[in-house]
């Protein structure tokens, strides 16, 4: 193997590296991805209420309906709240430019903040269920390749949005404010504040064609042990290229 094939790759895993040694020390991206959603479904496990089965949710209780729901927050919080203004930092800083003109391209830094991010995101995913079955008694996925499916879709798509609010954002403020916009419907079409199998069905067919609607029936599905309706990850598919096409095709590093 040539000596120019070797040196991307060895100039992309030092972009990693350094990029991941960047991440460890800022807290607050690791508390909004792996302790928020935990410290959610902690909040709402303690009400006694959610513990019990719930006849509009199937005869399943509150607490099963949202674990798939703190898993989505975890997404949410890496991809749309913490990723994005760690971009168009950069962006503003003009390291983003100065890359440009280095045999490391600028890619380097994106895909290496998405490997990061997607990372953290599986590790809060691994996280919330864990604490839902030690602490509340949540079964795990019974239909595991439905629901890794249907994880995978959800990943891609959270970050995908997250690259599209970085790629147009002039400065950090922008993309935190854009990121703040979309948060609360996000979570909304998540399942915060009322899980989507329990929203009235005019309501819950607009939100299962939003990403994040669509990724919490699809898990909720495949959490019951059926595989998910291919409605609800075609949706997932559809966003996914979408939101990447988007955010490649309008994507500036300057």
């Amino acid at each position: 193997m040539s000596t120019a094939a070797i040196a991307p790759r060895s100039a992309h895993r030092a972009v990693l590296r350094a990029e991941f040694t960047l991440f460890r020390r800022e807290a607050g991206s690791l508390i909004g991805i792996l302790l928020f959603p935990v410290g959610l479904l902690v909040i709402l496990g303690a009400i006694p209420s959610f513990r019990e089965a719930d006849s509009g949710l199937g005869g399943i209780r509150l607490i099963d309906a949202y674990v798939p729901v703190t898993v989505l927050l975890a997404m949410i919080a890496g991809g749309i709240q913490s990723m994005p203004p760690i971009i168009t930092g950069y962006r503003e800083r003009g390291v983003l430019r100065r890359m440009s003109t280095t045999p490391v391209r600028p890619s380097a830094l994106l895909s290496a903040q998405m490997a990061i991010h997607g990372g953290a995101i599986l590790l809060g995913v691994a996280l919330c269920l864990a604490v839902g079955r030690l602490a509340f008694d949540v079964a795990l996925p019974r239909q595991i390749a439905g629901y890794l499916l249907a994880l995978l879709l959800s990943v891609v798509c959270a970050l995908a949005l997250g690259a599209l609010i970085a790629s147009r954002a002039r400065t950090t403020k922008i993309s935190s404010a854009i990121g703040s916009v979309v948060f609360f419907p996000a979570m909304f079409c998540a399942g915060v504040w009322l899980p989507v199998q329990a929203m009235p069905d005019t309501l819950a067919r607009i939100v299962e064609l939003t990403p994040f609607g669509a990724a919490a029936q699809a898990m909720n599905q495949a959490m019951a042990g059926d595989w998910p309706a291919w409605s609800h990850l075609g949706v997932l598919a559809v966003w996914a290229v979408l939101l990447t096409g988007a955010a490649t095709r309008w994507f500036r590093w300057e």
